[in-house]
């Protein structure tokens, strides 16, 4: 028989530290205006900690024989926390937000406590993937720095590949430590265009080296060999051959000194003559992959980066809203799947609503469609939009718009925004929401975007609207130039869109 009572064990260590029993070290905890004192035991210290190993084989002591240590790196709040885990091997950090805990997790890693370290990365990573998302760049940027947090290190380079612009294109990009922009360029999986990382290296490299000159006319070819030689562990990673002819020769010939002569060489030699030998080393193209977007707490459809994005749409934003500083917050009116949607549902719920969201998850494809309607769907009184009866009633708007989310086989997003205001969107019993439309007499509304039309019929259909937002598979109408493209529906959502308090 084996008893497992840790929780005793537990709770007779928190004692000992608690009442000061037979203490030999004093630690001094120096915040700016404020020193606490705390009593602890060597050999407890020493064995759950490398740091304290360290400190106490150098440490001076009193009158008492006891050992002294300072600790000035460390808050009073943290180090409570630290010597009661290092006790006790318990931690509670329940009434703490995910901005202390990822702190705690850098002040846990000062002390070499990896198990503790370990533990806190995968809650992160579990349960707060949302937050460690809206703060991607500042992460990176300090776990980069530390081997020691490798599996926020793992995360971080994962979720970068998939989504690379939120570090390339911030503004912090240029402070980059150097082996974390090779680890993001050497990636397989980046999910970046080959001519658009090589802007960036260049960027980078060019911050990298103080008082070079404005205009690549006025470099020496000491400029460009010193611009080569900061840039030496990143150009071996560049898929030259993944460019464009024109990408070449806009973007990578004004630079080609910092390049290999056979290297050069071989560049042109390829797009002269495709099918000609090389003889330098040609890396494998990069994967595209099915962005994986994350499970959220508001949406299980969409995440932070997508609502970030459709609220910069419905403020005509030039440059788009981040996570952290998005206006609007996304309430959920309505949630469901092709099965389990009804007509009612929806004009119980959403009738009379203004600034609506809809996003849909199309079955069997990474596909995310939805539009946005401020003024809302407004249910008819009387019979007309039944099926089988008039096609329903249109409500004049221009700030409508629908949209295409990017994914794997569409590197940007669509936005399409409404040209035909009069047909901006649609009220009609016998179906959900729906976008555009030129109405016709004889065949109906051919609608931009419509949900459970008919029953359970999705499709997209360029009418009223600036673009398409969907192509494939498309069926093309007999009286028509136009095409429909029907879809199945995984998931739905409703959202309602108010200005954060």
């Amino acid at each position: 028989m084996e008893l497992n009572l840790f929780e005793e064990l537990s709770n007779n260590y928190l004692d000992l530290l608690n009442t000061n029993e037979d203490f030999d070290v004093i630690i001094n905890v120096e915040e700016v205006s404020n020193i606490k004192t705390f009593h602890a035991h060597s050999l407890i210290l020493k064995r759950r900690s490398l740091y304290f190993r360290k400190e106490l084989s150098n440490a001076n002591k009193d009158q008492d024989n006891n050992k002294i240590i300072h600790l000035r790196n460390v808050s009073i709040q943290n180090f409570e926390i630290i010597i009661r885990y290092i006790y006790g091997g318990t931690l509670s950090l329940e009434r703490n937000d995910e901005s202390f805990i990822f702190e705690f997790i850098l002040v846990s890693q000062i002390f070499f406590l990896e198990e503790l370290v370990k533990r806190l990365e995968n809650y992160l990573i579990k349960e707060k993937d949302h937050w460690l998302r809206s703060k991607i760049v500042h992460i990176h940027q300090i776990v980069s720095k530390n081997n020691c947090f490798q599996e926020l290190q793992k995360w971080c380079n994962e979720t970068v590949a998939r989504d690379p612009k939120k570090v390339f294109n911030s503004e912090n990009f240029v402070t980059l430590q150097e082996n974390a922009l090779v680890s993001l360029i050497g990636r397989d999986d980046l999910q970046m265009k080959e001519v658009e990382i090589w802007k960036s290296i260049i960027k980078w490299g060019i911050s990298q080296v103080p008082g070079l000159p404005n205009y690549l006319t006025d470099w020496s070819h000491e400029h460009f060999q010193v611009l080569k030689t900061t840039l030496q562990h990143c150009l071996p990673l560049i898929r030259y051959f993944q460019m464009s002819a024109n990408d070449i020769a806009n973007n990578v010939k004004p630079y080609k000194q910092i390049l290999d002569e056979d290297l050069w060489n071989d560049i042109s030699k390829k797009f002269e003559h495709p099918d000609n030998q090389i003889s330098s080393i040609v890396l494998p193209p990069r994967i595209i992959l099915v962005p994986i977007r994350a499970i959220n707490q508001f949406s299980k459809v969409i995440n932070e980066e997508d609502a970030a994005e459709i609220a910069s749409w419905i403020d005509l934003k030039n440059n788009p809203y981040s996570v952290e500083n998005n206006p609007y917050e996304f309430n959920l009116l309505l949630r469901g799947s092709r099965d389990g949607f009804t007509s009612k549902a929806f004009w119980k719920l959403c009738n009379g609503e203004e600034n609506l969201v809809v996003v849909i998850k199309v079955e069997g494809t990474d596909e995310i469609l939805g539009g946005y309607n401020p003024i809302g769907w407004i249910k008819p009184a009387n019979s007309i939009g039944e099926y089988g009866g008039p096609h329903g009633e249109y409500e004049d708007c221009d700030e409508c718009f629908i949209f295409s989310l990017k994914n794997s086989t569409l590197q940007e997003s669509i936005l399409s925004l409404v040209k035909s205001m009069e047909y901006a969107v649609h009220n009609a019993r016998y179906c959900g929401p729906a976008f555009g439309g030129v109405e016709e007499e004889t065949y109906g509304c051919n609608f931009d975007l419509v949900l459970f039309i008919e029953g359970e019929t999705c499709y997209c259909e360029q009418s009223s609207y600036e673009k398409p937002i969907r192509k494939l598979p498309a069926k093309r109408r007999s009286w028509s130039n136009s095409e429909m493209s029907y879809f199945s529906v995984e998931e739905y959502e409703i959202f309602q869109v108010v200005k954060k308090s």
